[in-house]
């Protein structure tokens, strides 16, 4: 059931950016995600479970332009991001930007736009991040607290993080993969990422 949380919410924060050209509220930006989630998967559920590479090009066509990767990187590897040189950056922000599409795909198919509601909005729009909180429904019933980070960009607000009941994405990663860094290297740990994402990077 957890998993199926932190699946919504990625989800949401990948596809949930406005495009270019539109100004929306952070509460609008994640709105707009419920329903277009809910409008992409709109009876192709048993397709795209027996094809995961149209799952997954579905997925990367609306992400790109939306969800913050590099700042969602950067925050990921913390320290560890101020030492690498620019390739190691721009290798690691794909791998780990592939490594999620991946892992949490599969969760698409169990989107229900019923189950995400979204609260009023409380923050000050005057500053340059902002939180936006919600509630999921699990299937059980049960009600998991989801609450969004979004950050002011040149196009609009962006989405980089999501905190589910407390326990932040950033910060649930920053962990893992920081004691995965101290053990082997930063160049270890993007290899492996890169090989769970499928990426050939023979040059």
């Amino acid at each position: 059931m957890k998993l199926l949380a932190w699946t919504v919410a990625l989800l949401a924060i990948w596809l949930a950016a406005p495009v270019i050209g539109e100004e929306l509220t952070p509460n609008e930006v994640v709105e707009c995600a419920v329903t277009l989630l809910a409008e992409k998967l709109d009876g192709r559920q048993e397709e795209l479970a027996a094809d995961r590479r149209t799952l997954y090009a579905l997925i990367d066509e609306i992400l790109l332009p939306r969800f913050d990767r590099k700042f969602s990187a950067q925050m990921v590897l913390a320290t560890h991001w101020r030492s690498a040189d620019e390739a190691q950056r721009e290798r690691f922000i794909e791998a780990f930007y592939q490594t999620l599409l991946r892992r949490y795909a599969d969760g698409l198919l169990e989107f229900e736009q019923d189950r995400v509601k979204v609260l009023p909005f409380r923050g000050d729009l005057s500053k340059p991040r902002a939180t936006v909180r919600s509630t999921v429904t699990l299937n059980d019933g049960t009600k998991v607290a989801v609450d969004y980070e979004l950050v002011m960009r040149g196009s609009g607000w962006q989405l980089f993080n999501v905190v589910i009941e407390g326990v932040s994405y950033i910060l649930n990663y920053r962990t893992e993969l920081d004691a995965e860094i101290r053990a082997s290297s930063l160049d270890a740990v993007i290899e492996r990422l890169e090989k769970e994402a499928g990426i050939s990077n023979d040059g």
